[in-house]
């Protein structure tokens, strides 16, 4: 539902994405993960839309993003690391807002802002402007905004920034049934764990390139361990020159 190919992206001299390759199947939930500065955020941007690549192409449900991007947009779900929300507007207007960005009005669209209000207890604060609400509230009306329209694919940055532990449990659960309907979903996070316990498969990205992909057991068997979590498999492949800065920082001894 969502295949990225060959995309680059540069900021003058330097390489934010480096002809990256990725698919995200109906059904399944990916996560993309990497450490500060390794293009994960550009990546999503480029995905839907946001960014434009110096090369390459997206494809979401088979519409390139930049030849048909209304068509392509209709069908996504986006949730940025910073989200921005209209102040001045009411969670309830907000909702009905992102709907009509889409297109969508109506009866439906009504009765499936009650069902995300409500899903998030946040029903007592639907006629409260958005700028009165917690920053854990924003995330989830943000959340919200990007299953408004009944998307058929999500892209989410750091989804749980700002959610306490029952609502994080809320979206694990959502996010699951979501992909179980025939949905897909790709998330970058550095929260470990909720990926592990989430995702059908994992891509790391270092430097703007797919370093490994797969299951938990092919990074395991790419990483060369036969156990450990998703952080031991993690720092694996991406730690060692950070695991000599650390070992240095606790020593004392100068780099060299």
């Amino acid at each position: 539902m969502i295949r990225v190919e060959g995309v680059v992206k540069t900021y003058g001299d330097f390489v934010a994405v480096d002809g990256l390759d990725l698919e995200v199947g109906s059904g399944e939930i990916v996560g993309l993960l990497g450490p500060n500065g390794a293009g994960k955020t550009t990546t999503l941007r480029v995905i839907v839309g946001i960014l434009e690549p110096d090369a390459g192409r997206v494809l979401v449900e088979g519409h390139d993003v930049r030849r048909r991007p209304l068509e392509a947009k209709r069908r996504l779900g986006f949730v940025p690391d910073r989200p921005y929300v209209y102040d001045k507007l009411t969670g309830e207007e907000l909702l009905r807002f992102a709907a009509a960005l889409r297109g969508q009005r109506g009866p439906e669209v009504e009765a499936r802002i009650d069902e995300l209000l409500d899903l998030w207890e946040l029903e007592p604060w639907r006629d409260e402007l958005v700028e009165s609400y917690s920053h854990g509230m924003r995330q989830k009306l943000i959340l919200s905004s990007a299953l408004v329209h009944r998307p058929g694919a999500l892209v989410i940055d750091e989804p749980m920034v700002g959610l306490d532990p029952t609502a994080a449990r809320i979206l694990k659960r959502l996010l699951r049934g979501f992909a179980d309907r025939g949905g897909c979903a790709l998330i970058s996070t550095h929260t470990l764990e909720f990926a592990e316990a989430l995702c059908d498969r994992l891509a790391v990205i270092r430097e703007g390139a797919i370093l490994a992909r797969g299951t938990m057991e092919e990074l395991r068997a790419q990483a060369e361990t036969e156990s450990g979590d998703l952080e031991e498999v993690f720092l694996r492949l991406v730690g060692g020159a950070q695991e000599r800065r650390i070992a240095r920082a606790i020593t004392g001894e100068a780099a060299g």
